[in-house]
């Protein structure tokens, strides 16, 4: 409630900025609040890599190998099941609004055209020389030194890692007939779930300021990035929300209500503490201890499941990504005369899964990501760099939605595979 009544009452002052602030005032004024807020995003990423790592090696070394796989199999697969359906629903909502097509064409050619628009598509290609390596890049950076990983946030190898050492740990502790052995290999599970154990005291201490963080981001959200949704903006805006609401409101409440043969309005109303989390700070990784927090004390999901499933979906489970990149790509035809069929938008759906995978759980992870979908179409770099450019323009806001929607799918995800798995704790 106290972060509710934070987000509204920040919501309220950033519009009465927008609205009767100068751009000079505004700015002014944000140079005090915004660091408020940043702060909480700061705390929350400061604790990240320890809860995803420490986590994913609990959570994998407590389930027997022969239930992990199973199990795992069914996350995996929930994952991919909800990622095809919402780049489905993506790329229905971007031919319905069909971005950037006859009138709304000059508008958009008019802002690429635009020695901002031009000067960040040229920031972005350099950029992406040393970042986009399509497919094959996303697979390698899996696999890379844990040290390394670690320090450098690459949540995909700290993922892979962290699940080979727990199976390791599980496999050893399954299969070691010394008892000297034995004694170590417990000691040390038992140090990493105390280690895990005093990570999420730190997140209770970080929740208590989370009111006055959403509170400081609301306003700088829209206060600064408000005036961003105007002209033809409001058309790509108003067909990503609506492909988010259709996820949120109707695909994944029809889901659990095929899985569990419960009525799933209580079940996603528990959730809406993460989901706030996630739509105010942008960013599925920092929501992460939230989304463990409401699944094993709220929807009772046992811990076992909650610590494997939710850091892994914070990285591979993109759903608000998948419908947000189909609106750009259908713009990007649109501007560059491509003729998109039926074949070429179930190929555009399957890329849009594949590269969804990397997009990570950070704030704007998916700009990154319009690379390797628009040189799939056939893009060449100048015109992929001038569409990501103009996302920019936009992302901010969007990006709010696309990651109520990513953390929405891991804990919808989460509990179905709970449900299915007899990984409810119904003594609690």
């Amino acid at each position: 409630m106290r972060i509710f009544i934070g987000f509204l009452a920040g919501s309220a002052i950033g519009c009465a900025m927008w609205l009767l602030g100068t751009p000079e005032q505004t700015t002014s004024a944000l140079q005090y609040i915004k660091p408020f807020g940043d702060l909480l995003v700061s705390m929350l990423k400061m604790i990240v890599v320890p809860v995803i790592c420490l986590s994913l090696i609990v959570g994998a070394a407590s389930l027997p190998i022969q239930r992990f796989g199973k199990v795992g199999l069914k996350v995996i697969g929930w994952y991919l099941l909800c990622s095809f359906l919402a780049a489905a629903v993506g790329a229905l909502m971007a031919t319905a609004f069909n971005p950037g097509s006859e009138a709304a064409l000059q508008a958009w050619e008019s802002i690429a055209s635009s020695s901002q628009v031009q000067e960040a598509a040229q920031l972005k290609a350099v950029q992406a020389e040393t970042k986009q390596g399509g497919i094959l890049s996303i697979l390698l950076s899996m696999f890379e030194n844990p040290f390394s990983a670690l320090s450098n946030g690459n949540f995909l190898a700290i993922i892979t890692f962290s699940i080979l050492f727990g199976l390791a740990l599980r496999v050893l502790l399954e299969g070691s007939k010394e008892a000297k052995q034995q004694s170590a290999l417990n000691k040390l599970m038992e140090m990493i779930s105390a280690g895990r154990d005093i990570i999420f005291k730190l997140v209770d201490w970080i929740l208590e300021y989370t009111p006055i963080g959403v509170f400081a981001l609301s306003i700088a959200n829209f206060s600064a990035y408000g005036p961003k949704i105007a002209g033809p903006y409001v058309e790509v805006t108003l067909g990503v929300i609506a492909g988010v609401l259709v996820m949120i409101f109707i695909a994944y409440p029809l889901l659990l209500a095929v899985v569990t043969k419960r009525n799933p309005i209580p079940i996603m109303k528990i959730m809406q503490e993460a989901i706030i989390t996630a739509f105010i700070t942008r960013s599925s990784a920092a929501t992460l201890p939230v989304s463990i927090r409401v699944a094993e004390d709220d929807l009772k999901v046992k811990n076992e499941l909650a610590s494997f499933s939710l850091p892994l979906g914070a990285t591979i489970n993109m759903d608000g990504v998948c419908v947000h990149l189909p609106m750009f790509a259908i713009l990007a035809a649109n501007m560059f005369s491509l003729d998109l069929g039926f074949s070429a938008l179930v190929v555009l759906v399957i890329t849009t899964v594949l590269a969804s995978i990397g997009a990570g759980g950070v704030p704007g992870g998916s700009l990154m990501l319009l690379f390797i979908i628009l040189q799939a179409m056939g893009l060449d770099p100048t015109q992929i760099s001038i569409i990501v450019a103009l996302a920019l323009g936009i992302n901010p806001i969007l990006d709010m939605f696309e990651t109520a929607n990513n953390v929405t799918g891991d804990l919808v995800c989460t509990y179905a595979v709970a449900s299915t798995s007899d990984l409810i704790d119904k003594s609690a």
